[in-house]
């Protein structure tokens, strides 16, 4: 049986070991997980309740070591808040978006057959592109994307990369996350590499809600009152919705929490600056209800789909009569992770990880189509 030496760094909660376990299952390898590496005290937790200790399991990059044996697969993301479109775009220069140089330099001593990098597409546009393009530069130095390199950066390590931008819910899921993801293919190996097709999306974010959901994950008169527009006369004539919870320990419903008729044609409106001031949502869709007072927010509901997750979950779904937060369970569901992955720390560290996490789907047609 073939043994497949893997590493990773920035492990998380391990959705490249899911990744590489399932086709090593399908195709009848042995996967030796030579290290994984995070500082997260919780993701550490999860990830050693739902994998196998790894070789050596180190806190910080900085001090791990990096093995002399060349790696089959090197799999890193280093964090992404720098470059995100939501967070404050302090780029490369930030302690966060200098990281990029040490999985560099850990490719540029274990020289890896494949790596894969992956991060937020808000890295594209970071610093007009630079950012990006001294990536490329310094991880491409044979080929980018099928082109060969005419004038090599000094720094650059021999590889064959490609990358393309990812959405999660064009690869069987139902999150609308987009990720930039690099393929590094070393000169000696076959360097042919296609990305995943895209395919028809068979799951909506309704096939993976949970039936049976707790109190605790319905969203407060407060945070509804700010969020929805409604028709004032309806509500005095208590036609329209209310945003008053009945009795929500048994039912978990609220009073006719619907603006637009019965059955199918069930809606609720949501404000944003639209010339509208609105967007509908109808059953089973999403709603971001992320600074709910926001006079300047757009873009709040996911047709049939979740909206990308964050790391703290400020995303409901609405079912007609009830809107609530997506469960922790929910979350890693929209990341393609099993059922059976264990829970084994809070509410707020699972959305975190979810959030944090890389969809395991996307992973595995990906490295499914390394020449392995």
């Amino acid at each position: 049986m073939k043994n497949i030496k893997i590493g990773s760094d920035f492990s998380g909660v391990g959705a490249f070991d899911f990744a590489i376990g399932r086709i090593a299952k399908q195709k009848g390898f042995k996967v030796e997980n030579v290290f994984a590496c995070d500082m997260d005290k919780y993701a550490r937790q999860s990830y050693l309740a739902n994998h196998d200790s790894p070789g050596y399991y180190p806190v910080n990059v900085y001090d791990r070591p990096i093995p002399e044996e060349s790696l089959d697969i090197y799999m890193t993301s280093p964090p992404c808040q720098s470059f995100s479109l939501a967070g404050k775009r302090k780029g490369k220069d930030s302690e966060n978006g200098v990281l990029f140089f040490n999985s560099h330099e850990f490719i540029k001593e274990n020289k890896p057959r494949f790596f894969i990098f992956e991060n937020v597409k808000g890295l594209l546009s970071d610093d007009k592109g630079r950012t990006f393009q001294e990536w490329i530069d310094w991880l491409g130095g044979k080929s980018v994307n099928g082109l060969p390199v005419l004038f090599k950066n000094e720094n650059a390590v021999d590889y064959h990369i490609y990358w393309k931008v990812l959405n999660s819910k064009k690869h069987g899921v139902p999150q609308n996350r987009e990720r930039v993801f690099i393929i590094g293919i070393r000169d000696d190996v076959d360097n042919h590499f296609r990305f995943p097709k895209e395919e028809y999306l068979k799951t909506k974010l309704k096939d993976i809600l949970q039936s049976d959901v707790d109190s605790k994950y319905f969203l407060s008169e407060k945070v509804l009152e700010n969020l929805l527009i409604y028709n004032q006369r309806q509500k005095e004539n208590k036609t329209g919705f209310s945003a008053k919870f009945r009795d929500v320990e048994i039912t978990k419903t609220m009073d006719t929490l619907k603006c637009g008729g019965q059955g199918k044609d069930d809606l609720i409106k949501v404000k944003n600056a639209t010339s509208k001031g609105y967007e509908v949502a109808t059953d089973s869709d999403s709603i971001n209800f992320s600074q709910p007072n926001s006079k300047t927010r757009r873009g709040r509901v996911g047709k049939k789909v979740a909206q990308t997750l964050e790391t703290s979950c400020n995303q409901g779904i609405f079912n007609g009569n009830t809107i609530r937060k997506l469960t922790p369970r929910e979350c890693f569901r929209l990341q393609d992770f099993p059922d059976s992955f264990e829970f084994v720390v809070s509410d707020t560290q699972l959305y975190k990880q979810a959030g944090n996490s890389i969809t395991v789907r996307v992973l595995e047609l990906i490295i499914n189509n390394l020449k392995l």
